[in-house]
């Protein structure tokens, strides 16, 4: 079976395909024939060593994904062979088939087709729970979305739109900016040096935004704070990039509010996590919400993938397609 795998600690190149044994679903699991596979920052981290270090090397990567069950364990009960199913946390899923716990799956209706739901599980249920849980966006709410020509800030976008807020959208570079309009920003700002808040301040009448999602790493983390109204929400997430270092609580300014967002808090159980998948493919079913056309890759170019997505010039979701 086709793999890719690290077999050291470092950039791309350390990726490789292998063959590898075939997976056998132990009892609770079930085996996958893998549709596509998301490519995500987690990845990069683990690729660099940033995590998973209890695991051998080579280290088979990937965590979510679509395809269609293959082979049923012990006790499976209420899922069938070949029934298409999707997840979002389960690791070597850059394979042409892999082992998953059943209760890790979530049924894929019929109208939703496999790169769809592969784009939107990692990135469409952290976009959901940033919006909807974390801070709980209501109308007239005005938001600060880095990258959000990206997967994740594409859909974060459309949520808060969904919700009634305003979105101002930071991008990298000016080819990003019809990516994030599209997704329904208001206002797009360009910013490589982390200079943006005046800018904000300008946009909202001097008076700052709600909440920041911020995933850009330390560069971005004054220019958020800065960017803040009295009370607001500063949602960082993101650990790929690094964080802030040590932060002097009494130093936050006007009274904000700062935590670090994990979207399992968001799906802690089998139950939720269907629920909150469910929602998801219900407002793309009803024209709601809006999956990007994501950028596909042959399983063995891994490697370019991940370059592509470390090099900052993508936009929408990454597969790779066994």
């Amino acid at each position: 079976m086709k793999t890719i795998a690290m077999t050291a600690i470092g950039g791309p190149e350390v990726l490789e395909l292998l063959d590898l044994p075939e997976p056998v679903p132990g009892s609770g699991e079930v085996l996958i024939e893998v549709a596509a596979s998301g490519v995500n920052f987690m990845d990069v981290g683990v690729r660099q060593g940033m995590a998973w270090h209890e695991m051998p090397l080579p280290r088979a990567l990937g965590v979510e994904g679509t395809g269609r069950i293959i082979a049923l364990g012990e006790g499976v009960t209420d899922l069938a062979v070949g029934q298409r199913v999707a997840w979002v946390y389960a690791p070597g899923s850059y394979a042409e088939r892999v082992a998953i716990p059943a209760a890790a799956l979530v049924p894929v209706p019929d109208d939703i087709d496999d790169r769809t739901a592969a784009s939107l599980m990692m990135q469409g249920l952290t976009a959901s729970h940033f919006a909807t849980d974390f801070y709980p966006v209501q109308p007239g709410d005005v938001a600060l979305v880095h990258a959000a020509a990206g997967g994740l800030g594409q859909l974060l976008t459309q949520i808060i739109k969904l919700r009634g807020g305003t979105v101002i959208g930071r991008v990298s570079s000016a080819a990003k900016v019809a990516a994030a309009k599209a997704a329904g920003a208001d206002h797009v700002i360009v910013d490589t040096e982390g200079d943006f808040a005046s800018e904000v301040f300008r946009l909202t009448g001097d008076e700052g935004v709600h909440v920041v999602y911020d995933g850009s790493g330390p560069a971005t983390f004054e220019g958020s704070l800065a960017a803040l109204r009295r009370s607001g929400t500063f949602c960082w997430y993101g650990p790929v990039l690094g964080g802030p270092g040590r932060i002097d609580i009494m130093s936050l300014p006007r009274s904000i509010k700062l935590g670090y967002a994990v979207f399992s808090d968001h799906i802690h159980t089998p139950e939720l996590l269907r629920a909150r998948t469910a929602r998801l493919f219900d407002w793309v079913r009803q024209g709601k919400l809006h999956v990007a056309a994501a950028r596909d890759y042959a399983l063995a170019d891994a490697a370019e993938a991940h370059a592509a997505m470390e090099s900052r010039a993508t936009t929408g979701k990454l597969l790779l397609i066994p």
